[in-house]
């Protein structure tokens, strides 16, 4: 079952974060975003937190499971939810354990076509062409 995005909402809405917080589908399922590091991922409607020992600090009690198969464990945070303040402490602390995101390859100029290259002219556009 795929995460609806009413529960990303409330996610976002609870942790309070307003802009800091984003989110991404990946694969049917989202993950979450805290100042462009992933800090969790949400499938099929649960919160699964990145497992730090800063968060794990945070939370009151841990409850360890897969976000999807394959995976190592996360901590669930699908009982903290309602908890605003425990919420946002357990984001930040995670975020702020994890690496700064690496920074993004500058993109490649497009090269000259070859036309134009062996030219110095640009290549005829074919009619009906934007």
């Amino acid at each position: 079952m795929a995460t609806g995005i009413e529960f990303i909402e409330y996610v976002l809405e609870q942790a309070g974060f307003g802009a800091r917080l984003t989110h991404k589908r990946m694969f049917g399922e989202y993950a979450l975003y805290l100042d462009d590091k992933v800090v969790a991922f949400a499938c099929d409607d649960s919160l699964f937190l990145k497992p730090t020992e800063a968060g794990r600090a945070v939370l009151p009690s841990v409850t360890a499971g897969k976000p999807y198969p394959e995976a190592k464990d996360y901590y669930v945070l699908d009982e903290f939810l309602d908890d605003t303040d425990l919420l946002r402490r357990a984001l930040q602390a995670t975020a702020d354990a994890l690496p700064a995101p690496r920074p993004k390859p500058a993109k490649k100029a497009k090269v000259a076509s070859a036309a134009k290259a062996a030219t110095g002219k640009p290549k005829p556009r074919r009619p009906g062409a934007k």
